[in-house]
């Protein structure tokens, strides 16, 4: 089936849209606070699976994904997703149960999602790159009882091993080749070799479709605001995983915002499914908004440049939300220069600073606009953007959503402002914001603050306020390097490192030094076919552009950087090797 033609997007909420024609939104902005001044949109409180039962209402037959080539419309996700609830109801769980998802990028991945919140589960995301050992302690922490997963060699071995030593009860297993088209499917089955891992024959790991029992699920009453509707993993402002507790409403108000303030509601919408769906960012922005929106998700099951780029060509999508590291794995294809990519109104990066030279030379080489935005786990995703139209301020995380409001805390008392003129911590308070973290009731107690008779979310990274509400990202608190009592910003001398034309990527971190405390170390790849230039060069390069604390005691050329799961540059890791080997 090919894409529907454009529609009217679903009105989940009255927008009341008083949106200059420059696309900029209007902003309160004070020197502590920043907020939606002018226009607004009311947020009822709504479920998750409501969010796709209204577009399923309005376009049954439209394609919601395309993985591969092959089609799967609203109302085909919708019955399956039904049938799952029913299945699992049939099995007893039920209100509040923790259903795990281990999965890739795949059609099974949306049913799945959309039939255990129907059932009146909670979800939980599981990274497909956990180890056996994150898989369990997260599956453990959080009460998983059932987890779904697919017949990958990467995957099931994992997965099984966890039902094993874990408190899990059932592992279901789709099969991959039963999603893709032909002959893709015929190929897989008969040479996937090493892809497919076998399935044992054993009741606790029953097939995806021995869950589908195709009636009506039992109506399962869900409030909103209070039932938590997925439990999201992620390492906080500590290395220790924490489960932020998010509600169907923090969701469903998340992409609703989003939604929003999208200047091109009701044209066609197609976009790029490459951010993996258990990441927050993708969840909020790829499913959840495509949902909202009536659009269809071009779903890929894992990054890899030329079938992304292969993809834009056969697709034509008119958007992409990716990760920097992605936007320099397209530039560095061969394939980029031959890719088309006018259907495109913009690309969106979030979840790691965006480096200047990075964002222009895409720019430059596609002709699409890339906006910068920002957010976190424990707002469900989105805090702030640049307009999608409009002046897309280089340098800057945009401005906060409708009904977010942000403001700036004290780096070292949180109950005080900071002094005037100075950067401070962003706090964030909005229907977005989390509940809590899982059985972490001591880590939820240090990661809110109350001021002015609300909870603020403390968000870790220390910001500035432009006057007109635009908000800059200085650096993370806890990434800050004392050097002899002077605080020195890794992420500035980041920005400067990746101006140099040598330069393809950078992380600076503090390491120890007998005499100032810290001092700030560099580590840095270098672009392919760059002039050759040694760490030596590069520290001296880097001098005249910073302070005498600020200097760096060496610049380390390295082939590789350490990375997440989604392809951010991983300070974290990066830090923990270089102390191990010292």
């Amino acid at each position: 089936m090919g894409l529907a033609a454009p529609r009217a997007a679903p009105q989940l909420g009255n927008v009341n849209d008083n949106r200059e024609d420059s696309g900029i939104r209007p902003v309160l902005a004070g020197e502590h606070y920043a907020h939606f001044g002018v226009w607004d949109i009311p947020m009822p409180p709504l479920a998750l699976p409501d969010l796709l039962r209204h577009s399923v209402e309005r376009f049954p037959g439209a394609p919601l994904i395309d993985f591969l080539g092959r089609t799967y419309t609203y109302r085909a996700i919708w019955d399956e997703a039904r049938a799952f609830a029913a299945g699992l109801q049939q099995r007893g769980f039920g209100k509040g149960d923790r259903i795990g998802l281990f999965l890739p990028n795949v059609p099974l991945y949306v049913s799945a999602y959309f039939g255990a919140l129907l059932a009146g589960a909670t979800l939980v995301n599981f990274s497909p790159l956990y180890s056996p050992e994150e898989l369990e302690a997260q599956v453990a922490d959080s009460g998983t009882r059932l987890l779904v997963t697919v017949d990958s060699s990467a995957l099931l071995p994992t997965a099984l091993e966890v039902l094993d030593h874990s408190p899990l009860e059932t592992l279901v297993v789709g099969r991959l080749a039963a999603m893709l088209p032909f002959p893709k499917n015929w190929a897989l089955r008969v040479l996937g070799g090493r892809q497919l891992a076998a399935v044992p024959t054993r009741p606790d790991v029953p097939a995806w479709e021995s869950l589908l029992v195709h009636r009506e699920p039992q109506p399962v009453g869900i409030d909103p605001e209070r039932d938590l509707a997925l439990l999201q993993y992620t390492g906080g402002t500590t290395g220790t995983p924490k489960g932020a507790m998010l509600t169907h409403q923090n969701l469903t108000a998340n992409a609703r915002q989003v939604q929003a303030i999208d200047p091109d509601q009701g044209r066609r919408d197609v976009v790029l499914g490459v951010l993996p769906l258990f990441h927050v960012f993708a969840n909020t922005c790829v499913l959840n908004r495509t949902v909202a929106n009536g659009g269809c998700i071009a779903m890929l099951p894992r990054f890899e440049a030329g079938q992304v780029l292969a993809t834009i060509g056969r697709m034509r999508p008119t958007s992409l939300f990716a990760v920097p590291t992605m936007y320099q794995a397209l530039l560095d294809h061969p394939r980029l220069k031959k890719t088309d990519f006018t259907s495109m109104r913009e690309t969106i990066s979030g979840g790691a600073p965006l480096p200047l030279p990075l964002k222009r030379r895409f720019e430059r080489e596609t002709g699409v606009k890339v906006i910068e935005g920002y957010g976190l786990t424990e707002a469900s995703g989105v805090v702030s953007t640049n307009p999608l139209h409009g002046e897309n301020r280089e340098g800057t995380i945009g401005q906060p959503l409708p009904q977010t409001v942000v403001r700036l805390l004290d780096k070292e008392d949180p109950h005080e402002d900071p002094p005037p003129g100075e950067a401070g911590e962003l706090a964030v308070w909005g229907p977005q914001v989390m509940q809590g973290y899982w059985n972490r009731p001591e880590a939820a107690a240090t990661a809110f603050v109350e001021r002015d008779g609300r909870q603020w979310l403390r968000t870790g990274d220390v910001a500035r306020f432009d006057a007109d509400g635009f908000i800059r990202i200085v650096d993370r608190v806890k990434d800050m390097i004392n050097v002899g009592g002077f605080k020195v910003f890794p992420s500035m001398l980041e920005k400067l490192l990746v101006e140099h034309p040598a330069v393809k990527e950078a992380l600076v971190i503090g390491v120890p030094d007998p005499y100032r405390g810290e001092s700030p170390r560099a580590y840095v790849t270098l672009e392919e076919g760059a002039e050759p230039v040694s760490g030596d060069e590069l520290a001296e390069w880097l001098e005249p552009h910073i302070g005498k604390h600020e200097r760096v005691d060496t610049v380390v050329i390295r082939k590789a950087m350490p990375k997440t799961p989604i392809g951010k540059l991983d300070r974290k890791a990066l830090r923990a090797e270089v102390l191990e080997q010292s």
